[in-house]
């Protein structure tokens, strides 16, 4: 025997329906916020049928195989000094280790830091601004998760010959030992 809703009960369910979603999109932005990736990759493909929910959600970037760096590259353009290395961590991860030369601009920053003035740019950051053209700006933060993300917004930003380095911090404090 089915129970029929009563004309009362129909605004509770509908009540009940609002709050339960609005709590599910604030708890799929929250995951989204703190870059859970595997857990968050699994939440947005859930979340993704419903446009009006989590519609601020940031897209993953597809990088193809030419703006991946590898450790040998990176450790190439290191000795040679020929590198913009950006570690886009925040700055709590770059303090407790970091990749030599590399230069903090966490991600949350990234895209206003790209559009500084050259003479703001050295003054905030003590290094030289990259330039659109250069072809030696490399972004890495601890997995490539985030250095992706970078790499999009450099992109979009007019920066088409940066790249970046997928094995990350992870990669690096393992190979190197530190």
């Amino acid at each position: 025997m089915t129970a029929v809703p009563s004309p009362l009960n129909l605004p509770v369910f509908v009540m009940l329906s609002l709050v339960l979603s609005r709590s599910f999109c604030q708890a799929v932005t929250e995951v989204n916020r703190r870059s859970y990736p595997t857990l968050a990759s699994f939440v947005r493909s859930f979340s993704a049928s419903s446009p009006t929910c989590c519609s601020n959600q940031e897209e993953v970037v597809i990088v193809d195989e030419a703006s991946v760096v590898s450790l040998p590259q990176l450790k190439t353009m290191l000795s040679s000094h020929n590198i913009q290395l950006f570690d886009v961590r925040r700055p709590d991860e770059y303090e407790a280790g970091r990749i030599p030369q590399a230069v903090n601009v966490p991600l949350d920053n990234l895209e206003e830091s790209l559009q500084l003035s050259p003479a703001h740019f050295l003054q905030k950051f003590e290094v030289k601004a990259p330039r659109r053209e250069d072809d030696n700006i490399v972004f890495h933060c601890r997995t490539g998760v985030r250095s992706s993300k970078a790499l999009g917004i450099a992109r979009q930003l007019g920066f088409n010959k940066a790249r970046h380095y997928r094995g990350g911090y992870s990669e690096w404090s393992e190979q190197e030992g530190q």
